[in-house]
């Protein structure tokens, strides 16, 4: 078996990429109102910073900062992905089991990152914002109503004509 290792840099900052198993599944933009939901629930009760997120129809990507003294970014991924999977189940939409009965919704393991610095903070929440355009579900970031951009825009970090460049967002990730 496959032993992953993962960086646990309390008080940290981290990219994420989170899937559905089912890549042609839109369940996370057809539902964002209890993906919030459950975002929100998480937080409450182990706060961490969204520094950046956008969702995607199957897949999201999302940087964090843990509280100080805090690493445990993993069992705050279990939570999202269990309380946003019963919602749905308690919704009556039909989800995908296991062999063994379990809901199956999302890929088991989820993709992580730690930011080392402003220059890869910046990288990164730039790949993020861009991510809608790269998989060709608007041709403008600011069209795509799941993303941290617009809060960004507000804040005045970037213009609402913002549109980033493919070519510099090449290699982050693992989608």
């Amino acid at each position: 078996m496959v032993h992953y290792r993962r960086n646990r840099l309390p008080g940290g900052t981290f990219f994420f990429t989170v899937v559905l198993r089912d890549h042609a599944a839109t369940l996370l933009v057809d539902h964002v109102e209890p993906l919030r939901a459950a975002f929100r629930h998480v937080r409450r009760q182990r706060p961490f910073v969204i520094d950046a997120m956008v969702v995607l129809p199957d897949h999201l990507h999302a940087i964090w900062t843990l509280p100080p003294g805090d690493a445990d970014y993993a069992g705050r991924w279990r939570a999202i992905k269990s309380r946003f999977t019963r919602t749905l189940a308690g919704l009556g939409i039909a989800l995908p089991k296991n062999a063994r009965g379990e809901y199956a919704l999302w890929q088991p393991r989820f993709w992580e990152h730690t930011i080392r610095n402003e220059t890869d903070l910046t990288r990164h929440v730039d790949y993020i914002h861009y991510n809608p355009v790269k998989h060709g579900h608007v041709t403008t970031v600011a069209h795509w109503p799941y993303s941290s951009f617009h809060r960004y825009v507000r804040a005045g970090l970037y213009p609402p004509d913002w549109s980033g460049c493919l070519q510099e967002h090449a290699g982050i990730g693992n989608e």
